[in-house]
């Protein structure tokens, strides 16, 4: 093995270390690490030429025709590349599927333009099977507790002032209700699992006595699949339950779901485009919950929807409020209240925000 080749994977991630993941475009998008950059040897197309020609020709072939493919001027503007990024991040490490001859190929070219550099031993694979064995062993022994609510109780910024948490809405890019979509686009699922392992490790590491702490949430958040590792603990683990009264659940929801989201979409679209994505999004989802609104139901809330709209249009956002509350009273609270009817023997404390706040931090031991 290289003097150079890195075999600490908890380190990498630990230390948010800078990585060069030297893969095709493609298999970057399918997956990689929270600080990994996409700086490939090949694109996908050359990719796909090597590959044809290793399964017809072999080996050796399949290397010449890289060679061939990947020179000249193509070469150097992508040694000019990762050139930028080891001066970028001179205590970085470069990667790719296995370790093997890309990453070596990498490191050499590199090595000829007068940079010595890292490569991860194993590539990516090794990495996504370390995180992965850290997300089962960290959930089958590290303390979880979960803090449960009503929707619209602000549990995520509850749970931002907890210590040793883990935000599982940020890291899936969406807001975990059916209107929780936001302006960014969510990670694809295996991103969303290596960083949540990333989290889970950072939390393990340093607090392995303290209980980690996540909201409550379904198996999906938006299009993310919460891994079952994490579902078998979390089905397991103590609920404190904050509580909120309607009204506080209105305005938050309100704040954050109307005023929020419009102004990121204005922000990004400009005013009157962004307000035409925003009722088209307001719209598109009360209509992925008709089903269990009832048809009756959605339709009455569809038209306070609409009047609303229209309203805001006009310059008057406040009648957002009117099916905000409904929605919240009629759909969400009964919803909630049946989920937790279930979880009730695994409620160790419940109160206002501040109470909640005062308890945990006050350690209590479970």
């Amino acid at each position: 093995m290289c003097s150079l080749d890195i075999t600490d994977y908890a380190a990498l991630f630990l230390n948010d270390i800078a990585m060069m993941d030297t893969r095709s475009p493609g298999e970057f998008a399918r997956g990689s690490f929270p600080a990994a950059s996409s700086l490939p040897l090949m694109s996908d197309q050359e990719r796909a030429q090597v590959g044809t020609c290793y399964k017809q020709q072999g080996q050796q072939a399949a290397i010449a025709l890289g060679h061939k493919l990947v020179s000249g001027e193509i070469k150097q503007q992508r040694v000019d590349a990762w050139l930028q990024f080891t001066a970028r991040q001179p205590n970085g490490a470069l990667y790719c599927w296995r370790g093997g001859l890309r990453s070596k190929t990498c490191q050499q070219w590199l090595r000829e333009a007068g940079c010595e550099y890292p490569r991860v031993a194993g590539g990516y694979k090794a990495m996504r099977r370390f995180l992965i064995e850290t997300l089962e062993k960290t959930c089958a022994e590290q303390k979880i507790i979960i803090l449960a609510g009503h929707t619209g109780s602000a549990k995520t910024e509850l749970l931002q002032q907890l210590p040793n948490n883990i935000d599982l809405e940020a890291l899936a890019q969406h807001r975990g209700s059916a209107f929780g979509k936001r302006i960014t686009p969510q990670p694809a699922q295996i991103d969303f699992e290596n960083a949540l392992a990333v989290q889970l490790l950072k939390c393990a590491h340093q607090n392995p006595h303290q209980p980690i702490v996540l909201e409550d949430e379904s198996h999906l958040i938006g299009k993310c699949f919460l891994p079952p590792a994490l579902q078998i603990a979390m089905a397991k683990a103590p609920l404190i339950v904050v509580e909120s009264e309607l009204a506080e659940r209105t305005d938050h929801s309100f704040n954050k779901y109307i005023l929020h989201n419009l102004y990121e979409l204005q922000q990004r679209h400009g005013e009157g485009r962004g307000f035409e994505l925003f009722a088209a999004e307001l719209r598109a989802s009360l209509h992925n919950i008709r089903r269990r609104l009832g048809g009756k139901r959605y339709d009455e809330l569809l038209a306070v929807l609409e009047r609303a709209i229209d309203a805001h249009a006009a310059g008057d956002c406040t009648l957002h409020r009117e099916w905000v509350e409904i929605l919240l009273r009629d759909y969400y609270a009964p919803m909630y209240e049946y989920q937790l009817d279930k979880k009730r023997d695994r409620v160790v404390f419940r109160g206002a925000r501040k109470a909640v706040l005062d308890w945990v931090l006050a350690g209590v031991e479970l």
